[in-house]
């Protein structure tokens, strides 16, 4: 038997689901149950009856799968598996920062950690964020956190002014414009497409901004077109087969890597041998203290009940 058929063969015994980002290796994504951005994985993984949850994703991801599934065992294929945007946000100094702006409503970013989730008062996600900010009455006023980047794209369209955590995405901020803007003119007839963590002179050459989910959906409503994609690379497997006659193109980086594209490398630590592992051991499990957990649950739930 090859490693898929023994991952597949462990996960019916265990009754398992295997959740996966967009940004997952290829192999993993073919053999997950469900390919999501964080919307559409919180979504999947509020509704499960699974008893075994394995997320090939990063931490907070899985985090918020054990916060919405106390009951479950939720596992990580690589407990080293982390992410630069959540890291920018240190619970004690984001404690300090909340003080500081008082009555201000909290809504921060899905990918924090489960500490700064229960700081909050309403988790939101690229897909939902102006939603959930323009929610919440003009005339009060709005913490935006962890991200400064999507922070000020979201404060653009909706037309206020929000308090923003200085926090930032590396993946996303390592585009070059300049390479952007030579590979267009390699490409002229191309639509730039853009995560809206992308840095705001990226996010200015954009045809589409959005989520992971809606850059898929918006290049299908365009399946003979050329795109630059200006976003995690990883992305480009899911959307290739949902658009097979379409030339996909990742933005360049400012380093040089191995792809010349942006690849966040936290992501990448999972792997087909590390899933079946997981699934082979329940270990390493995601766990949340109970008191934490409650207080991240209530604006997670909000989140969800405005998604619907």
């Amino acid at each position: 038997m090859s490693l898929v058929d023994d991952i597949l063969q462990l996960k019916k015994e265990k009754n398992a689901v295997i959740l996966a980002h967009y940004y997952q290796q290829p192999e993993i994504q073919e053999i997950a149950d469900y390919v999501g951005d964080s919307l559409g994985l919180s979504q999947k993984a509020a509704e499960t009856d699974a008893d075994l949850i394995v997320f090939a994703g990063v931490h907070f991801m899985a985090e918020t799968a054990k916060i919405l599934n106390p009951s479950k065992k939720v596992v990580l294929p690589d407990l080293n598996a982390g992410c630069s945007l959540a890291d920018s946000c240190p619970p004690k100094a984001f404690s300090e920062f909340i003080n500081a702006h008082p009555h201000h409503v909290v809504i921060t970013y899905i990918n924090c950690s489960a500490e700064i989730k229960a700081m909050s008062d309403i988790v939101c996600t690229s897909s939902n964020a102006l939603k959930i900010v323009n929610s919440i009455p003009k005339e009060v006023p709005i913490i935006f956190a962890p991200d400064k980047n999507l922070g000020k794209y979201i404060q653009k369209e909706a037309g206020r002014e929000l308090v923003l955590w200085d926090g930032s995405c590396i993946v996303h901020e390592a585009f070059s414009i300049e390479k952007l803007l030579s590979l267009y003119k390699e490409h002229p007839g191309a639509k730039i497409i853009a995560h809206p963590e992308s840095e705001t002179h990226i996010l200015d050459t954009a045809t589409y901004i959005g989520s992971t989910a809606g850059m898929i959906n918006y290049v299908k409503e365009h399946p003979s077109e050329k795109f630059i994609v200006a976003t995690e690379a990883g992305i480009l497997h899911k959307m290739q087969q949902e658009v097979p006659n379409a030339v996909l193109i990742p933005a360049p980086a400012e380093e040089d890597n191995t792809c010349a594209c942006s690849e966040c490398a936290f992501m990448k630590l999972n792997t087909l041998q590390k899933l079946y592992d997981c699934l082979l051991h329940e270990t390493p499990q995601i766990e949340v203290p109970e008191e934490v957990r409650k207080r991240a649950l209530l604006p997670i739930e909000r989140m969800l009940a405005l998604s619907k």
